[in-house]
């Protein structure tokens, strides 16, 4: 009896939370309801403009009262730049961390594996036009006029977002950062930022170990990069919401609303800028 009457209460339970997220949805596409032009426009308010680069971080379940489809998302981005932009996403190919994936012995293939940075990252990567850097734990996605010059070197990168990868050549480009319903913690420019600053830091962010990494790149061929990863203990302890509160401070946060998603545009230099000031005076984005 006990164990039918746990099944029974969990049953209720998951009939309960379904029901509750949709009157949830309801509720969204009833009362915040926003179209992909609305996206757009938003996007123009907070300076993204013709011709820019911009690195793209999104969550679509986020958007509950989207009337479009995910496509229409990747469309409003393109229509806020216009074919004369950029847009790059991230195409991490694991969930977890980058040391344990590299051991876990799966063979990256810039071609055919899956990114798992969410729907619109893998809808992006499957889009006409859009290429993915040769990097096999940190793979960048782009579409545009500057996206072969952003991503061509990036095997030579020593750590997977430093030097010689596409993030460190935002600020080259005046990109702009974009995070649509996601927050401030998944900006991976910051480890780009981490490379450059790792002296100063209170603690190494990479693994004492150098990693020989195999992957099959275009055409099938097999490729190698040698690279150091970011240590897992420390990156379980980063928390990037010092560097928002910087920004604000600093007015370089821009950001509003459409429907009920919160969409963040922010300017690279601003974001090196912002924490390098802060590693002056000794803050750090690690607990």
């Amino acid at each position: 009896m006990d164990v039918l009457g746990k099944d029974y209460r969990l049953t209720i339970k998951r009939i309960i939370k379904h029901n509750n997220n949709q009157v949830l949805r309801w509720w969204h596409c009833k009362f915040h309801a926003f179209s992909p032009p609305d996206l757009t426009k938003a996007l123009a308010s907070l300076g993204v403009t013709t011709g820019d680069v911009v690195l793209v971080h999104a969550a679509y379940n986020e958007f509950i009262g989207f009337t479009g489809r995910p496509s229409d998302v990747l469309a409003s981005l393109r229509s806020a730049v216009s074919t004369s932009g950029t847009l790059l996403m991230p195409s991490m190919p694991f969930t977890g961390s980058a040391v344990d994936y590299v051991r876990s012995g799966q063979m990256f293939d810039v071609r055919r594996t899956a990114s798992q940075m969410g729907l619109l990252t893998e809808l992006f990567r499957r889009s006409s036009g859009t290429i993915r850097s040769l990097h096999p734990t940190h793979p960048v996605l782009a579409s545009g006029p500057e996206a072969g010059r952003l991503l061509h070197d990036h095997p030579l990168a020593s750590t997977p977002c430093g030097r010689h990868s596409p993030y460190a050549k935002l600020t080259e480009v005046d990109a702009k950062i974009v995070l649509l319903g996601t927050g401030v913690a998944v900006m991976t420019y910051y480890h780009y930022l981490e490379e450059e600053l790792e002296s100063r830091l209170p603690r190494c962010p990479f693994t004492q170990q150098t990693f020989d990494i195999v992957f099959r790149g275009y055409d099938g061929e097999t490729r190698q990069v040698t690279t150091r990863l970011y240590d897992p203990d420390l990156s379980a302890r980063r928390r990037l919401g010092s560097i928002e509160h910087e920004l604000r401070m600093r007015g370089a946060w821009r950001e509003q609303s459409v429907g009920r998603v919160s969409v963040v545009v922010l300017e690279a230099r601003a974001v090196s800028d912002a924490v390098r000031a802060m590693a002056e005076r000794g803050s750090y984005c690690y607990v």
